[in-house]
């Protein structure tokens, strides 16, 4: 069985929307580097129409990725508990450092450089069912970590 695909709705209405440019304008416009490619004769030697034919099976991986990811997504609801879970934003303060929040997400949406990490990332796993005023420890790629948990949302 597949694992689960987490989703923030937002995440979700961005693959549909990147799933609908893809299968119409930019399929379309492929289809057209191809009929043109085409009509230049000689394939073997067409080094246009090798390069359609690279792109379109990349376009057409890349549909198949999506469609993958939404037929097995399982949408985040907006977290209300003050136990920290997929959904929830969490602010943390390592000893010495400013806090940091970050909003814990599924991989398919995981950028920590905008604060958004996975449920299971070394970070995202210790936090996983934790509350305010606990502390978390998490075995990085730098080393070991140790956080408090200031707020949850």
């Amino acid at each position: 069985m597949t694992q689960p695909n987490y989703l923030t709705p937002e995440g979700e209405a961005k693959l549909i929307a990147e799933l609908e440019e893809l299968k119409g304008p930019r399929r379309d416009e492929l289809a057209q580097r191809l009929r043109s490619a085409i009509q230049m004769g000689d394939l073997s030697e067409n080094a246009d129409y090798h390069k359609a034919k690279e792109d379109q099976g990349f376009l057409e991986g890349r549909i198949q990725e999506i469609e993958a990811i939404l037929r097995n997504s399982v949408l985040i609801e907006k977290q209300t508990s003050d136990v920290i879970s997929i959904g929830s934003h969490v602010t943390i303060q390592e000893e010495d450092f400013d806090p940091e929040t970050y909003h814990i997400v599924g991989p398919t949406e995981a950028d920590p450089r905008k604060g958004r990490i996975s449920h299971e990332s070394p970070i995202g796993i210790a936090l996983m069912n934790k509350k305010v005023g606990q502390v978390a420890e998490a075995q990085t790629p730098g080393g070991k970590i140790k956080f408090k948990i200031i707020k949850v949302e």
